[in-house]
């Protein structure tokens, strides 16, 4: 399984370095050839720019590392977690909402899709089909059913179509 969070983190990761190895130097070596680095405005801008990038390689590649050695088999199979994607129907209104559990480069509130880390992610955590769950949401707190529960070993692909 390839998890799109990878792709977008590849990506990154390959613009930073290429910045890192090619626009960082050659910014260097304009702003050297200027003269007096102690009142270089564009050095100072680079060496921290340098500085920026080379602690977000970093990340990446923890976050990349992080990612890889998620072992899918531990999440669980009949209840919500990462990468499940859940209807839910407000108990008074009957008003369905569809909410994805993702990643948290990957959220997009208004595509439903929430962190685990989130209040309405936390609150979506360990439910199944049946299950009532209360969301925070415009500033109170209301109650859903889970009417639809497909877990990340189930075959949706993240996309409202499947659910």
């Amino acid at each position: 399984m390839r998890w799109s969070i990878l792709d977008k983190l590849d990506k990154e990761l390959m613009a930073s370095q290429r910045e890192l190895t090619v626009d960082i130097p050659r910014a260097l070596g304009e702003a050297t050839a200027m003269g007096d680095l102690s009142e270089n405005a564009e050095y100072k801008a680079a060496k921290e720019r340098q500085t920026f990038l080379q602690a977000r390689v970093s990340q990446i590649k923890k976050r990349i590392s992080d990612v890889t050695s998620l072992d899918v088999r531990r999440i669980s199979q009949d209840e919500s977690g990462l990468g499940s994607c859940m209807r839910i129907k407000h108990v008074d209104t009957g008003e369905e909402k569809t909410y994805f559990l993702v990643f948290p480069e990957e959220v997009d509130p208004e595509k439903g899709k929430v962190s685990l880390a989130s209040p309405v992610g936390r609150a979506l955590m360990k439910k199944q089909v049946g299950d009532e769950v209360t969301l925070p949401l415009r500033g109170e707190q209301e109650e859903f059913e889970v009417v639809h529960l497909a877990t990340i070993h189930d075959s949706h692909d993240g996309d409202e179509k499947n659910v």
